[in-house]
């Protein structure tokens, strides 16, 4: 081998050093920083797959208190669920304030839906359990009001229930026609809402007019 190439070695070997010393540390941080990521991942995957293991133990728990009838032990799993899954919480939530309203304890039940932060998808079925519980407390505004935007065929049709017990008639038959014009002329709720319409002092539209 020529004297130069050993040179040309030699030297290239020296840059490779010398880029070593300038930038070793920033490739090593790099790596590290690298693995940082990759394990703390792992970690918080562990970590989430953790409480939510958790979340459903304390929905166990909260299911077989209500199966005994322990509404204190439920209400205390509940409220536990609250700060760790919000879907647990909301659906073991429904299932506490349906047991407590056949006990008797139509308070307690509304303290629970209000208590609740449901997630989009149960949303409206708490507001109208909630709803229906407020209405028969006398509280139509706050009925009125928790389904103010709401459109679909039974929130319509509370809403109604809410103006007809609030002597509002003529809004409340204006509900009611607008949940029957949601409504198949087949489904079974169809003939209720077209009696409490009949009520309210309206007159159900013929079916080709609620199509």
């Amino acid at each position: 081998m020529a004297i130069d190439d050993l040179l040309d070695e030699h030297e290239q070997s020296e840059r490779v050093r010398s880029w070593l010393r300038n930038n070793g540390a920033g490739l090593l941080g790099g790596v590290i920083l690298g693995l940082g990521v990759i394990f703390g991942w792992q970690w918080w995957q562990k970590s989430q797959a953790g409480k939510k293991e958790q979340a459903y133990q304390a929905y166990q728990a909260a299911v077989e208190d209500l199966s005994k009838g322990d509404l204190k032990q439920a209400k205390g799993a509940v409220d536990s669920l609250m700060k760790e899954d919000e879907l647990y919480a909301d659906v073991a939530g429904l299932q506490l304030a349906k047991a407590q309203i056949q006990a008797g304890e139509r308070d307690a039940a509304i303290a629970t839906l209000r208590g609740l932060t449901p997630v989009d998808s149960l949303r409206p079925l708490v507001n109208l359990r909630l709803a229906r519980l407020l209405i028969d407390t006398g509280k139509h505004d706050e009925a009125l009001k928790l389904l103010d935007k709401a459109d679909d065929a039974s929130s319509l049709e509370v809403r109604g229930d809410a103006l007809l017990a609030a002597g509002k008639l003529k809004e409340a038959q204006d509900a009611y026609t607008r949940a029957l014009t949601t409504l198949d002329v087949v489904s079974p709720q169809r003939r209720l809402v077209e009696l409490k319409l009949i009520h309210a002092g309206g007159t159900p539209p013929k079916s080709g007019d609620a199509a």
